[in-house]
């Protein structure tokens, strides 16, 4: 049974990875926290002049560079003179040359969130009327490409990394002292520091490249990494290796010294590598906290502590969990069930506290129920939360199997010794038992050997001595690895060892899903953000809004409620030819699924705030079910003009809705 677990080991893991793999190679460029929430000109829209700069509006600071904002003519010649610079608050804008020709203009963005993620986008506005362009913008994205897949990659290894380094140095230090003198598990936390050392390395030289050109020759740009050092996420990479230097004392102390110490001089060096590797841990986790999603949006300051503690949490259940793994597959001492007790408790508190502080994100980063099923953050983290659920019911089986295997009793007296115990102890002793009989055996018969040899007087040395000593180191090796290979058929053979094996390797199955999952998470753009945004773009522009290019025409699109049992559909209405001076007016309401809706009455009225003009009020004669007319409705001047219009659908149940739109 034992020889067959292996190859279900590799596999599995092998299926694991190409797992991860492809959901790290399937996510597509990297939504960050900032969105565009409203721009000057607005998407699509018409202005009779040229404006003299273009200004975009985000959802929360921005950094820029001296490319950041461009407008293109539609030749695709860049236009904007000077650099970008802020305006006030999220506004920022760039000036443009004197004297635009009539004709549609490509604006382009690409700046970096306060969050360290890279938002790119486009839209254009015409002057004086629309016109065919040569600017094409589908490349216009942020962190794609070669070097955008690097980056992902880099940044799971380094969660990784951390991973195992923070929590297998935490189990060998809190669970299993032995540990720190067993080969596979120092393997395993040094693994941990390079792997993340090397990813940080990865992700620092990467920087410029990704939120930049997006280009590979640009990754050993030293001007490029220079800027980067002097940004937040930079600072916070920088900082990270240099916490890494304290974290490899911390390594070459625990498997060093430590190891050599006997039980009762490692109490003071427990209690110290206790604090300094909590502080060392701590603080690696906060270069994550202080420049990503925690950083930035609500309650930040509390935010970030409330990461660290999530980060440090996973680390101890998942480092943890890959430790054990080890020591039950791969270190020929059996593990305490003592030590296994030990981590299910620490387990188990690190899932409360997960629970605690994931609960508090979720509310964070998302803000409503629907944003769950609506926002691909919300969806993303549902994944999460169900394999966060299979890994914590495949933990209780863990504990269950723990339970048995720490049912050992003994009854003085020599009455009886249960069978985990007789086969625990035989494990423990099977290899150095062994070795003992053999050697006390194969001691006497060379004393007595030697006995008769002294006897008899010196022996003639030569090539026979010399192969007699070849096989004789043959046949150690041989008796070693049969007393090894005995010790491992011995301890394999307690079934509730074998059964706490098992779900282990299912628990980390599932860890390494949860692990690329959760870094998808990191670079998708908050739920919150994302339904803000989606808001603030349809209140401020006229996104909804299709120009007709013979005559002019103008359709708005509004939904309702006017909060009755039957007081939902979506009002349009038509203006043509949408200029100053006189136009045709029709209203149309419809229900949700698309039929008329007999209402009755609809009012509208336009206002030009910019000019304090307004509102005029324009009621429109009822032409047929869900339809409603006015002719030569006035348009004094060409501007912003907001539509505004109250939907009455019973005697008391009424509700005024409007959206802004470009008319003259």
């Amino acid at each position: 049974m034992t020889q067959t677990i292996a190859p279900r080991v590799r596999t599995l893991v092998l299926l694991l990875l190409a797992a991860c793999g492809l959901l790290l190679t399937t996510t597509g460029p990297a939504s960050a926290h900032a969105a565009l929430t409203g721009s000057d000109p607005q998407q699509g829209v018409v202005v009779d002049k040229a404006p003299d700069q273009v200004s975009l509006t985000f959802s929360e600071k921005v950094a820029l560079s001296s490319d950041s904002l461009r407008v293109l003519d539609p030749k695709g010649k860049a236009v904007q003179q000077g650099k970008p610079f802020e305006v006030s608050g999220t506004t920022y804008a760039v000036k443009l040359h004197s004297g635009l020709p009539d004709g549609t203009y490509t604006v382009t963005y690409q700046v970096v969130s306060a969050d360290s993620h890279p938002v790119a986008g486009a839209f254009t506005f015409s002057i004086g009327a629309p016109s065919a362009t040569s600017v094409s913008v589908s490349g216009d994205t942020a962190g794609g490409g070669v070097v955008g897949w690097l980056y992902g990659f880099g940044r799971y290894m380094s969660y990784a990394g951390f991973i195992v380094l923070v929590g297998g140095g935490a189990f060998v230090l809190g669970c299993w002292q032995r540990g720190a003198g067993v080969r596979p598990v120092q393997r395993l936390v040094v693994g941990g520091w390079l792997t993340l050392t090397s990813a940080t390395l990865l992700l620092l030289l990467l920087r410029g490249s990704y939120t930049g050109s997006g280009k590979v020759g640009d990754v050993f740009d030293l001007d490029l990494l220079g800027n980067v050092l002097q940004t937040k996420a930079g600072a916070a990479l920088v900082s990270r290796l240099l916490l890494l230097a304290a974290a490899a004392l911390f390594i070459s102390v625990l498997f060093g010294a430590y190891d050599k110490r006997e039980d009762e001089e490692k109490r003071d060096l427990t209690f110290g590598l206790a604090i300094g590797g909590t502080v060392v841990a701590a603080g690696l986790a906060a270069s994550w906290a202080m420049a990503e999603h925690a950083s930035v949006g609500l309650q930040a300051g509390v935010a970030m502590p409330v990461d660290v503690v999530h980060l440090l949490a996973v680390a101890a259940w998942l480092g943890g969990l890959t430790a054990l793994l080890v020591a039950l597959y791969r270190s020929d001492a059996p593990i305490e069930s003592a030590a296994v007790r030990r981590f299910s408790q620490v387990a188990f508190g690190s899932v409360i506290a997960l629970v605690a502080t994931g609960v508090y994100q979720s509310w964070r980063q998302l803000g409503s129920w629907s944003a769950f099923t609506e926002t691909r953050y919300g969806q993303l983290l549902l994944v999460k939360i169900g394999l966060v659920a299979l890994m914590v019911g495949v933990a209780y089986l863990s504990r269950r199997w723990t339970a048995r295997l720490a049912d050992t009793v003994v009854q003085r007296g020599g009455k009886r010794v249960q069978q985990k115990e007789r086969v625990a102890a035989s494990a423990a002793g099977a290899g150095t038992g062994s070795r003992s009989d053999s050697g006390s055996g194969k001691s006497k018969k060379t004393g007595a050997k030697e006995g008769g040899d002294a006897d008899a007087g010196p022996k003639e040395t030569g090539p026979k001595n010399a192969h007699d000593s070849k096989r004789a180191a043959q046949l150690a090796r041989q008796q070693a690895a049969m007393d090894t290979a005995r010790q491992k058929r011995t301890r394999d053979a307690d079934p509730d060892r074998f059964g706490l094996r098992r779900s282990v390797l299912a628990e980390a199955g599932v860890a390494v899903v949860l692990l690329a999952v959760t870094t998808v998470l990191t670079q998708t753009e908050p739920g919150r953000t994302e339904q803000d945004a989606k808001a603030a773009g349809a209140a401020s522009s006229s996104a909804s809004s299709d120009a007709s290019g013979s005559s002019g025409a103008l359709t708005l699109d509004m939904s309702f409620d006017t909060g009755g049992t039957d007081g939902k559909g979506v009002v349009t209405v038509d203006f043509d030819p949408a200029r100053v001076g006189g136009n045709e007016m029709h209203v149309y309401v419809q229900r949700t699924n698309g039929r008329a809706f007999d209402i009755p009455e609809v009012k509208v009225a336009l206002t030009l705030e910019a000019k304090k003009i307004g509102p005029l009020a324009v009621t429109p004669d009822r032409i047929a079910t869900g339809h409603w007319s006015a002719s030569n409705v006035q348009i004094p001047m060409a501007g912003d003009w907001k539509v505004a219009v109250t939907v009455r659908t019973s005697d008391i149940d009424q509700t005024t809705v409007s959206k802004n739109a470009q008319i003259g």
